[in-house]
Parts: structure tokens; C-alpha cells; sequence
């Protein structure tokens, strides 16, 4: 085993991961911790900080049974996009932490949207801005509070440091990464430049881990941390995508197409916009269409036994546009749009590959659109999320798309999150 091992860990949206590989990328130990659910109440979605720090906690516990956790010598952290808390000065929590998905800040969304430039991040009622204002007004932040997304407040757990954030986690809190800092239309929501957190480029050292947290977590007090970004982010490096114009297709509940670029791209009225990866840019859309629907009609074991009938190489000439519900943003912009899964032919192997055929051509669509957005259009195109493991489906998508469909090196987040970790600690040497 090597001596030099590096960790990451994915803060998800239901379990905490870690991965820890050894320099040349290998995975040595893998663990996970499930993560008790947030408190929810219509479009409210929120949970205690302190309750990451237990999941990580036991979740780094369970890895030490597998590998010598005093042989780590960087960690970085990535976490769900747009979820936000304050905290103090020191970067103790003195609010709950509004979660991704919570959807209540639609006054604070109006708010911004009055003064934001179109192309910004921040825009709609589940960014990290409009949590900002909303935490803001409902409590009393000390003198000196701070916005801290959910691995900025791990990362300050590890190594001290409070008030420190990645550029893409702090896209959807108004940062502008095109020019690399806070844009002056945030003075006019009164924000205080000193609450926001300075930003660095994912993979840069920030320090090492404080005693107490080497204590806590078995580890040796020379660990550096390294600045980690969001969890779509990192699961899009742990893909093994890295050249220009190679793609990762998410076939979750819904279809997410992320495709590197030289330029980025922002179009807000089709939702899409930009993550910068270093001199590069990870452009990203995503459709409503996806597993969700799937799910409308199939169960699990009705979806393995179909496919394996399907026929991909004769088109069943069915024209669908799956949804679960009206509406699409990409790569069609239309609140308004009506599914369309008829006629439906009596046999349900057809069916299913009317659905998967209509999916395919959403999926090919939306790297068109992208192309005509000014990314370029996929050279490979990599899958990940639960559709990935279907063959008749990959049969299909890659006669759509017309380009090579590659194995992703890795599917979890936390071993992109490993790989940066990794990469921070070269360049410290």
C-alpha cells in the first residue's frame, strides 16, 4: 500500500461517502453513512449542521476499519449545491441550514431577480443568495456572521478556517467566476462584502486539519485540507472525463448533460449555466424528463425484464416527449408543455422503448442545444445514475447521439472529491 493516501468525501444529499485512493488514483477503502432525513414542511427543507459533522464522523470511523487513516495526507469535501446556513465569526452555525431543495425563498428570489443580471447563478427561490436574504430577515446574525455553504462549514470543522469558499459552490450566491469575484449588483440587496466568503479554485490547499479534529477523526495533524466544490462537480471528475468536449450524461429522476468547454456558456431561460474548472469550463443543462417517468409506469423488475426484449436497432417510429408533468426548461423552454406518451401500443415492450427512444432524443437535443449555446458538441459521452446499467438504453442513446458511450472510471462523487484532494496536495509539493 502506498504510503501517501488521499480522501474525499461527498456530503450527499441521503448518505455522507468517502473514498481513499492512493497516488495513482486506485481506490483503497470505500465507506457510507446514511444521513438522518431533513425536517421538511411544504416548501421547507432544512437540517442542523451538527448533523453532517456525526454522519462524517462515523463515516471516516468505518473507513479506518479498512485502511490506515494515519497514512492520509490531504482531505477534500464536496457538498449538495445551494445549501446554505450563517454562522458566527469562528464559524459556529446560528441558523439551520436551508437545504438544496428548499423552495421558500420566492420573495427573496423577486428580490433578486429585480437587480441580478440574467446569466447570474443566483437566480429562483432554492439558490444559496435568496437563503442568504431569507436567514438573514428571519434571524438575527451576530456582528461578524458569515455565509457558509455545506462543505464551506465542513472545511471549517477540519482545518479552522471559516469564511472560505470554492468557486463552484459559490456561483449560485452571485459569485461571477468569468471575472473571479463578487459582482457590485450584490450592494444593492445590502449585503456586506465582509459576510461572503473569499473564494479559491477547487483543489486549493487551505491548511492543515486543527488538533481536535485529528483527535476526532483518527488522523494525522499534518493532513492538509484542500478546497473541494459541489457534488455534481465532483462527480463529474470522477467520471475520468477531462479533455474538452467529453461529456457526462446523469440518467437520474431527471436527465442532467454536463460537457466541457473552453467558453463558458450562461442561458437562464433554458437553465443553463457554467462551472469553471480551471482554465476550462463544465457546462451544464437539465431536462425534466428521466428515471421519474420511467417510475410512472414500471417497477424495477418490470424494467429489467422489458428491456431485455428490446430491440435497439429497429425504431419503433414512436415520437414521445416524456415528462411526468407539464413543463420543460431544456432543451425546450416551455413551463406549458404537455407530455407526450401516445399512442400507446398494447404491447409493453414497445412501450418502454417508445419512452427510452424519446428520452435518447430529449438527450441528444439538449447537447445540440448546448453546441448552439456555444459549448461544443460531445466527442465521448459518459453515463452515470441508475439508467446508466442499461444496455438496450445505451444501445439506443448511442445511436442517437452518434458518438462513442464510455464507462465512467467512477461513479461516486467522493473519489472525484479523493482526486482533488490528491491534486492540492502535489501542488503543495
Amino acid at each position: 500500500m502506498s504510503s501517501n493516501l488521499f480522501l474525499g468525501i461527498d456530503m450527499g444529499t441521503s448518505a455522507c461517502r468517502a473514498t481513499v485512493i492512493d497516488e495513482g488514483g486506485t481506490v483503497l477503502g470505500q465507506s457510507s453513512v446514511p444521513l438522518p432525513a431533513p425536517l421538511r414542511s411544504g416548501r421547507r427543507v432544512e437540517q442542523r449542521a451538527s448533523v453532517w459533522w456525526s454522519t462524517l464522523s462515523h463515516t471516516i470511523a468505518r473507513l479506518g476499519e479498512q485502511i490506515p487513516l494515519r497514512q492520509v495526507r490531504a482531505v477534500a469535501v464536496d457538498g449538495t449545491s445551494g445549501t446554505l446556513l450563517l454562522g458566527d465569526g469562528d464559524g459556529c452555525p446560528v441558523t439551520p441550514a436551508l437545504m438544496y431543495n428548499d423552495a421558500r425563498c420566492s420573495a427573496e428570489a423577486d428580490r433578486i431577480s429585480a437587480v441580478a443580471p440574467a446569466d447570474s447563478g443566483a437566480h429562483g427561490a432554492s439558490s444559496a443568495l435568496a437563503k442568504l436574504l431569507y436567514l438573514r430577515r428571519q434571524y438575527t446574525p451576530p456582528h461578524g456572521w458569515l455565509a457558509m455553504h455545506q462543505a464551506d462549514w465542513l472545511v471549517a470543522r477540519l482545518c479552522g478556517r471559516a469564511g472560505v469558499s470554492d468557486e463552484n459552490n459559490a456561483l449560485k450566491l452571485g459569485y461571477d467566476p468569468v471575472t473571479r469575484r463578487w459582482p457590485e449588483w450584490l450592494a444593492t440587496l445590502e449585503i456586506d462584502g465582509h459576510t461572503l466568503p473569499e473564494v479559491v479554485p477547487p483543489g486549493t490547499p487551505l491548511g492543515p486539519v486543527t488538533a481536535a479534529a485529528a483527535r476526532a477523526l483518527n488522523l494525522h495533524n499534518r493532513v492538509q485540507v484542500i478546497a473541494g466544490t459541489t457534488d455534481s462537480v465532483a462527480a463529474f471528475i470522477a467520471s475520468g472525463a477531462t479533455r474538452t468536449g467529453e461529456a457526462v450524461t446523469s440518467l437520474g429522476s431527471t436527465l442532467v448533460l454536463k460537457v466541457l468547454s473552453h467558453a463558458p456558456v450562461f442561458a437562464a431561460g433554458f437553465g443553463v449555466y457554467s462551472h469553471r474548472l480551471g482554465d476550462r469550463w463544465l457546462v451544464g443543462g437539465a431536462s425534466n424528463t428521466g428515471g421519474a417517468v420511467l417510475r410512472q409506469f414500471f417497477t424495477d423488475a418490470e424494467l429489467t425484464s422489458l428491456s431485455s426484449h428490446i430491440r435497439p436497432g429497429k425504431s419503433t417510429g414512436l415520437d414521445y416527449y416524456p415528462l411526468a408533468v407539464p413543463g420543460e426548461r431544456f432543451p425546450v423552454n416551455d413551463p406549458g408543455l404537455a407530455p407526450r406518451l401516445t399512442p400507446r401500443p398494447d404491447d409493453d415492450v414497445l412501450f418502454l422503448q417508445g419512452v427510452l427512444e424519446g428520452i435518447a432524443a430529449i438527450e441528444h437535443q439538449g447537447y445540440r442545444c448546448l453546441a448552439r449555446l456555444g459549448a461544443p458538441y460531445p466527442v465521448t459521452v459518459r453515463s452515470v445514475g441508475g439508467g446508466a446499467c442499461n444496455t438496450a438504453w445505451s444501445e439506443i442513446r448511442r445511436r442517437a447521439l452518434g458518438v462513442p458511450l464510455l464507462d465512467p472510471v467512477s461513479t461516486e462523487a467522493s473519489y472525484g472529491a479523493a482526486l482533488l484532494s490528491r491534486d492540492g496536495y502535489i501542488q503543495m509539493h
